[in-house]
């Protein structure tokens, strides 16, 4: 049997125009001043427990590290961690491809997500040009600066646009310098000019929804913010601009450069919030990267750290305080707990919406140290 892969140039886009959206960034944005949503005691006292570790932290120069799911940002937090970043509370964050096409949708359309049933049944879900083209474009003129992903983005939104180089300025950088670490960068923005027919200069797109975009403000306020692709998980590979080594070239950076936050972690804090897969499996690479050279340097490992794990399900009905349920133990297969709990700090669970947690986390670092 002969097996051809797919002509993407043959995909049928659409504009976002088009798309039934689901979320507007005007409807689900908390405002930080309001009340949060009750949580219970237990909750509560471990929200608490994590402020004071936070506090800790900033107070010797750890790092603080936030590493959220997409729904973190479709629940409205995005204004909560906005403020957070300007008081310093957060130093790292980092994300999921569909967190960063949510991010960029509500900052340019100021409306998201679709139906996953309906569009693939129609054979839409997530052919949606904009999207898939802007972020390309985003990524490849980041790649030029040196940047990643989540950064790429993030100036891409916050300055509404970017620059892109003549292809002749291109051309003659990959063929007089062919061994300097761009060279492919340049080849991938070459190929994408030409097919997508962007045009040199300045491409000038405004984001009237920047309050919404959590990448956006990481970039205002100089936090380092991550993204942490798969190949073919996200909706712009449905789009003949897919190119898997710009995604590659750019999660590939943005890997290095949450390893060098790890690196920052001896005393600090790690939130994971609904990020049951990506958050475990990058986190257990990079620190094992890192302890790798610090063993290599004669330095210790990472230790002192603490994690809190946020999520809906109820942690296997374990008390994962007490160390990794057996085999037997269906807990032991939740990926989200068992692999942070493997990763040598103190490790807490929450099973909390992962909205209230934040704003509560929120609430209780605003408050003056010891106030009631």
């Amino acid at each position: 049997m002969t097996v051809k892969p797919l002509d993407f140039g043959r995909l049928h886009v659409l504009p976002l125009a088009h798309r039934t959206s689901l979320t507007r960034a005007d409807d689900i944005l908390i405002d930080p001043d309001v009340e949060p949503k009750p949580c219970s005691e237990r909750n509560a006292a471990l929200v608490a427990a994590c402020a004071e570790r936070i506090r800790a932290a900033r107070t010797r120069g750890a790092a603080v590290m936030l590493i959220y799911g997409a729904h973190l940002l479709r629940n409205g937090t995005a204004r909560l961690l906005e403020r957070m970043m300007a008081a310093g509370w957060l130093t790292h964050l980092a994300t999921n491809g569909a967190g960063t096409i949510h991010d960029w949708e509500y900052a340019w359309l100021g409306a998201s997500t679709e139906s996953v049933e309906l569009g693939v049944a129609g054979g839409q879900f997530g052919t949606w040009d904009e999207t898939a083209t802007n972020i390309h474009l985003a990524l490849m003129a980041g790649a030029l600066d040196g940047l990643g992903y989540g950064r790429a983005l993030g100036r891409f939104i916050a300055e509404d646009g970017a620059l892109l180089p003549h292809p002749d300025e291109l051309r003659h950088r990959i063929a007089t310098d062919p061994d300097d670490p761009l060279t492919a960068a340049r080849a991938d923005l070459l190929r994408a000019m030409r097919e997508q027919g962007w045009r040199p200069g300045r491409v000038a797109l405004e984001h009237r929804w920047k309050h919404a975009s959590i990448l956006a403000q990481a970039w205002r306020h100089g936090v380092p913010v991550t993204v942490h692709p798969g190949i073919g998980y996200d909706i712009i590979s449905n789009h003949s601009v897919f190119s898997g080594s710009a995604l590659g070239r750019a999660g590939e950076w943005d890997f290095k450069l949450f390893g060098g936050s790890v690196e920052n972690l001896d005393g600090g804090v790690v939130l994971s919030v609904g990020s049951a897969i990506m958050g475990p499996q990058v986190f257990e690479k990079s620190i094992s990267c890192v302890n790798n050279i610090r063993r290599r340097d004669d330095r210790g490992v990472v230790t002192g750290h603490s994690i809190f794990v946020v999520d809906l399900q109820d942690g296997g009905n374990w008390d994962w305080t007490t160390g990794e349920p057996p085999k037997t133990n269906p807990a032991y297969y939740l990926r989200f707990c068992k692999s942070y709990s493997r990763m040598g700090g103190a490790m807490h669970y929450l099973q909390c919406d992962n909205a209230a947690f934040v704003h509560h986390l929120y609430r209780d670092l605003s408050r003056q140290p010891g106030a009631g």
